[in-house]
């Protein structure tokens, strides 16, 4: 009876390291599965999500900067941060702004809403100005970026504004929400009004004279009448000696 007892326990103890063999062997056949990777930004999901910014996604869209954002911002480790417009600023524009502007005018405003750059709230105040931006020139795009406070003031030379919330932040994107359209003075700038035209030059003035009325038209009637004139004396005096004559004879 001990013997079976043994026996058995044996059998059991045989049975239990089989099965803890083979699931060894299962985890290490079937390795775990990796995490996948991240869902890369998207600026179209992030605005949309935010809502209000209709009239900013059909630029992104339209000039495919949004794109270029996207690209950017998976392929790179380009850091950007992206000051937006909520669809009322875009209402306080004079009516037909952005139907006036060119095709590579809306590119380059669009741009001027870019900086390649992550900047987080606490770093506004570090900022050298003026700020580039995607739009390159800071001479025709000048941004520059001051802080009161908590306040962070941004003036383009046309519009003055401020960041009146965060909409997204990652540590790679940033995206705020300002009151008003950024309008770089290269696009919205007064232009100096055209050059007046050049006087025109003096007429001549016609003289609406006959020839008789010239000096020299003048000179030569005076002569014409006076040799006329002498003409006429002489034969008067030849005329009145021949009568003396033939009267004498007579």
């Amino acid at each position: 009876m001990s013997n079976k007892m043994h026996i058995s326990s044996l059998s059991l103890l045989l049975i239990l390291i089989s099965h803890a063999i083979t699931a060894a062997l299962a985890q290490t056949a079937a390795p775990a599965k990796s995490p996948g990777p991240a869902p890369s930004t998207d600026i179209y999901k992030i605005l949309i999500k935010a809502g209000q910014f209709t009239v900013l996604l059909r630029l992104l869209r339209s000039t495919q900067v949004g794109d270029q954002i996207n690209n950017q911002l998976s392929s790179t480790n380009s850091e950007l941060t992206l000051f937006a417009p909520p669809d009322n600023a875009f209402s306080s524009l004079k009516t037909g702004t952005l139907n006036q502007l060119s095709d590579q005018q809306k590119v380059q405003l669009v741009q001027f809403h870019l900086v390649p750059a992550f900047i987080s709230i606490s770093n506004f105040q570090t900022l050298s100005n003026p700020v580039q931006t995607q739009a390159a020139d800071t001479y025709e795009y000048p941004l520059n970026i001051t802080t009161n406070g908590s306040q962070v003031n941004i003036t383009t030379g046309v519009v003055n504004t401020t960041i009146t919330g965060t909409v997204y932040s990652d540590n790679q994107l940033a995206v705020y929400q300002v009151d008003k359209v950024l309008q770089p003075l290269g696009i919205f700038a007064p232009r100096p009004p055209p050059p007046a035209p050049a006087p025109a030059p003096p007429k001549s003035k016609k003289k609406a004279e006959t020839d008789t009325d010239s000096p020299a038209a003048s000179v030569d009637a005076s002569d014409a009448i006076g040799r006329g004139g002498v003409r006429i004396t002489i034969g008067m005096v030849m005329s009145f000696a021949v009568s003396l004559l033939v009267a004498v004879f007579l």
